[in-house]
């Protein structure tokens, strides 16, 4: 027996049996447009009213209750694409062992998402005091664009990003910024390199230095989220093996704390560049910042996450901390749109893996914490 109700495991089931790999990974990928017409069908047998947004082929929808008393609004976020499919079993065909469901999207995050829309059903009545709004949105895994496309059309009191965090009340998470170094030097044939200057070579110093930053990096740590880092994630250089390389390409990561912004990446970046110059004078350097997602860092001290924490322990009959997460997910772009935001949702293991599950009775409890979320929070606008 599966400590979940019938309605929550029946949709969790089609959800993960719906191909929605996002094709900007992968371009096979069905993308999010047949998981979003199942949903607008599903909510609209419930009465929930949905608006779509952004491309046919890619949409989000903006799902709310219609019948509730007024008072605050909690917007209940999820993302619909997930990774692709390569090297799982039987991916799109969920089954459950032992109070888990495995397949694709399970854990990441399709069981949380599952758990908002549940609760948005199971709130739809008169009796409560506000209005909720599950995002389902599209693109999470890439981009973002499916956030980007709602978040005009979005106003609320607070929102709970349901991505899977073992059922902690998640109040920070780091951000992060995608850059690129390239080093130009000059070709030459591989028996006259005096006459070429070697783009790989120039490089080295670059690698070096990042080497340093890490460690400097490692030296201040977030009470919740530890410290900053930063790797070369990929390196591409060269024509062919006789030929002194002309451009070298490096990829950077960087995982940023609260207070650390786009601008303080590129000037780290710059100064480990700086050096790479006085060490490879011949050679010329480029920094490009490609993308850059803020931090998260709601404070403990909010209604939110005080209402979040006192439900979590009616539920789950244990006391918590706020807690942080390593990874980023679209609750930045929430609280960067002036809501304040939280994260919280199942238990599982297995996100971009080859073997993803979720644990089938924590999503039901993700579906009552949140229940009981929207049953304590204040207006808070």
């Amino acid at each position: 027996m599966t400590d979940i109700s019938p309605e929550l495991l029946s949709l969790l089931t089609d959800l993960v049996a719906i191909d929605s790999v996002n094709p900007g990974l992968d371009s096979t990928g069905a993308g999010e447009a047949p998981l979003a017409d199942h949903l607008e069908t599903w909510c609209g047998e419930r009465g929930l009213a949905v608006t779509r947004h952004g491309s046919p082929e890619r949409p989000s929808l903006l799902i709310s209750t219609t019948r509730g008393a007024p008072g605050p609004t909690l917007v209940l976020c999820g993302h619909l694409d997930t990774v692709g499919l390569a090297g799982m079993s039987e991916p799109l065909a969920p089954r459950i062992e032992g109070g888990r469901m495995h397949g694709r999207g399970t854990y990441d995050m399709k069981g949380g998402l599952a758990a908002a829309l549940v609760t948005a059903a199971r709130l739809d009545v008169p009796e409560h005091r506000g209005r909720i709004v599950v995002a389902a949105v599209a693109d999470e895994e890439n981009l973002s664009q499916g956030m980007e496309d709602v978040l005009a059309s979005l106003s609320a009191d607070a929102a709970v990003v349901t991505e899977p965090t073992e059922l902690e009340v998640v109040t920070a998470h780091r951000g992060f910024a995608w850059l690129t170094v390239t080093a130009y030097g000059v070709a030459a044939h591989g028996s006259r390199p005096h006459l070429g200057v070697d783009a790989i070579v120039a490089m080295g110093p670059v690698l070096t230095g990042l080497a340093e930053l890490q460690t400097t990096l490692a030296e201040a740590a977030h009470p919740l989220l530890g410290p900053g880092t930063v790797h070369a994630s990929l390196i591409e250089g060269g024509t062919e093996v006789s030929t002194i390389p002309d451009r070298c390409v490096l990829r950077v990561e960087r995982r940023t704390l609260p207070g650390e912004s786009g601008a303080t990446v590129l000037a780290e970046l710059d100064a480990v560049v700086d050096r790479a110059r006085e060490a490879m004078p011949d050679a010329r350097f480029e920094v490009t910042l490609d993308l850059q997602r803020e931090p998260l860092e709601t404070s403990a001290d909010h209604p939110l996450v005080q209402a979040a924490l006192d439900a979590r322990e009616a539920v789950v009959g244990a006391t918590s901390s706020p807690a942080g997460a390593s990874f980023w997910a679209d609750s930045a772009l929430l609280a960067g749109a002036g809501i304040p935001t939280i994260l919280l949702g199942p238990i599982g293991e297995g996100a971009h893996a080859d073997v993803e599950w979720v644990d089938l009775a924590s999503v039901e409890q993700t579906a009552q914490i949140l229940c009981s979320i929207a049953e304590r929070l204040p207006r808070t606008q």
